[in-house]
């Protein structure tokens, strides 16, 4: 690990020394404004650690899903069973998956069943504008779920009439087909996409079968835009050991998971006001051995149907922002029975600035009633010195609280014994960071700590025992990220450099079990890169390199190829997946797949 990280200091030093700016380089990154919060900030005046992957970042890495894409982010540890994103887990900063909250243009769609379900909705590519994914402790900006931070995913706008049509084949039988239209009308636009994507999988039931449907549409565009938000996807795939127990050979498991939402933007004077209303849906089916349903059957349905309104004030004094949200939660179980739960929240936070914006200071707040758990009040406060057009530092500190899931309360199995008498989790997280933005460098270093209490882990004296749901007494998590965009041309064309380094340190302070599933696994050193290289017009080439180290004692170096050639309103495309064969495990002891590639043909109508 030693020789990969003084190599990365060695390269972003010479970048660093060479990073003249370029007037013909344009980078929209320093413009992006971060929607996902009340306050809008552009993404060079936020004072948290946010990192933007934007479309053509996903495009040129050849990937097919959002979970393969966040791979390439560090501090961000996609846990992944199998092929294509078919089933992932998202932890950050060494949180857990129930600890990371999702969201779909700013609606939230965490699952009350278990946060293993949260990238059941992770959009289709095609429709992805950018993701933002936000670091560090949200709870005053979200809400009791982003715990370790958020992920915020931004559909494409419509821009003209067009229509895509593209197809992919590879190794393991995998097959996608994919239509994307958009349409633009004078009152409404219109994002409309389908997509199937299966494959007989890379070993013994490990086979899937997908389909996506997503449907955006804006009405009365041109007076009061109202945003409608549809989207609906089935998996169905063999689960061969993914819940523990590796002699579970035989495990099948099927979710169908849908959002709808509808919202708007209101302008009056010098107040936004952002109403809205969501109703997001899953269900799970699991069998214990797939030919034979009767033997162990899960059915879990959860329904989350929420209202908020945001909004935002402009003063002279600065910029308040505000919100009240209701959300209420059903679920239906033969496992864990009928439930209800209902969350209703109250946001405030204000930006000041002095010394003519130099220094900004973000007081917030939010404040929680749960129908079933103590309410809560989680305070924060960001802070950020702007030291010149380019470099800002920044600071954070704020409080973060989870609720048990159904799962953690009341799902037994001969593997795993729940806890109803859980208590919360509580932590208290600190951050200081800064970033440079120009031309053709953006660069960013954050230090972390979180102290956390109480946290929810499943425990086992012997590797025979089932696992059990207990508060652990408490749990420090300390660390450091950097990452560098390094932007330059060759013969007038784009060309990129990207890298990632992140250390983690999780300590279980008082953990009396032998075993525990909170600190299995979790990532100790992680080293990311990617190389895009436009050798001429249409051709493009991104090499891409992963390194981790667990706290298990495994590491493992991953080697991906992307290569495309477009030309005119066709485009070609070859992916190459784990080249040199790396064996490694990111979940349990599911094997990843060796070597496998992907080819493509896209075709754009117009």
């Amino acid at each position: 690990m030693k020789k990969v990280f003084y190599l990365a200091s060695l390269l972003v030093c010479t970048l660093m020394m060479n990073a003249q700016e370029n007037p013909q380089k344009t980078d929209t990154l320093k413009e992006v404004v971060i929607t996902s919060s009340r306050i809008d900030l552009p993404f060079k005046e936020n004072s948290r650690t946010i990192q933007i992957v934007t479309a053509e970042d996903i495009k040129k890495l050849g990937v097919t899903n959002v979970a393969d894409a966040l791979q390439q982010i560090a501090g961000i540890d996609v846990r992944r069973q199998g092929v294509n994103g078919m089933q992932s887990d998202l932890y950050i900063r060494g949180g857990s998956f129930d600890q990371t909250l999702l969201l779909i243009d700013g609606i939230k769609v965490d699952d009350a069943q278990t946060g293993h379900h949260t990238m059941n909705l992770a959009l289709p590519i095609e429709v992805i504008k950018r993701i933002e994914v936000i670091k560090g402790p949200a709870a005053r900006v979200f809400g009791q779920n982003a715990f370790t931070g958020a992920i915020n995913i931004v559909t494409k706008d419509v821009e003209d009439n067009s229509l895509m049509a593209k197809v992919q084949g590879g190794s393991f039988g995998q097959f996608i087909a994919e239509a994307t239209g958009t349409v633009t009308m004078k009152e409404s636009n219109h994002i409309v996409h389908f997509s199937k994507n299966f494959s007989e999988g890379y070993r013994h039931n490990t086979d899937f079968d997908n389909t996506n449907y997503v449907l955006k549409s804006q009405f009365n565009k041109n007076k009061l835009p109202i945003e409608l938000l549809t989207t609906y996807s089935e998996r169905k795939f063999g689960a061969n050991g993914f819940y523990g127990i590796a002699s579970a050979t035989e495990q099948y498991e099927e979710t169908q998971a849908s959002l709808v939402g509808l919202s708007t933007v209101i302008k009056k004077g010098n107040f936004t006001w952002k109403p809205r209303i969501y109703w997001r849906r899953n269900q799970d089916l699991y069998l214990y051995i797939r030919s034979n349903p009767s033997a162990y059957r899960n059915m879990h349905i959860t329904n989350k149907i929420a209202a908020e309104l945001n909004g935002s004030y402009q003063s002279s004094l600065g910029i308040s922002g505000f919100g009240v949200e209701f959300s209420k939660y059903y679920i239906s179980s033969n496992r864990l029975g009928d439930n209800q739960r209902a969350i209703a929240s109250l946001f405030l936070e204000h930006r000041f600035q002095f010394f003519n914006n130099i220094f900004d200071v973000t007081p917030g707040i939010s404040a929680s009633y749960f129908s079933d758990f103590d309410n809560q009040v989680f305070p924060g406060l960001d802070l950020g010195v702007q030291i010149s057009d380019k470099f800002r530092a920044y600071g954070n500190i704020g409080t973060s609280y989870r609720v048990p899931t159904y799962t953690n309360l009341y799902y037994t199995s001969p593997t795993t014994i729940s806890n109803p008498d859980l208590n919360t989790e509580e932590a208290f997280s600190q951050e200081v960071g800064f970033k440079y933005l120009s031309n053709k460098v953006n660069m960013s270093v954050a230090f972390f700590n979180r102290d956390a209490d109480n946290l929810i882990d499943y425990v086992r004296e012997n590797t025979t025992d089932a696992w059990q749901a207990k508060n652990i007494q408490s749990v420090n998590t300390k660390g450091y990220e950097t990452h560098l965009d390094y932007f330059f041309s060759i013969n007038k064309l784009p060309q990129k450099i990207q890298l990632g380094y992140s250390y983690l340190d999780n300590n279980v302070k008082a953990s009396e079990a032998n075993f525990s599933q909170y600190s299995i696994n979790s990532m100790k050193h992680q080293f990311t890169s990617s190389v895009q290289f436009n050798f001429f017009k249409g051709f493009n080439t991104t090499f891409a390199y992963r390194y981790v180290e667990r706290t298990s004692g495994m590491s493992y170096n991953v080697y991906d190829a992307n290569l495309s050639y477009r030309i005119k309103a066709i485009e070609f495309s070859l992916f190459a997946n784990n080249i040199f064969n790396a064996e490694y495990i990111e979940s349990g002891m599911i094997p990843m797949p060796k070597g496998n590639i992907l080819f493509g043909m896209k075709y754009m109508f117009k």
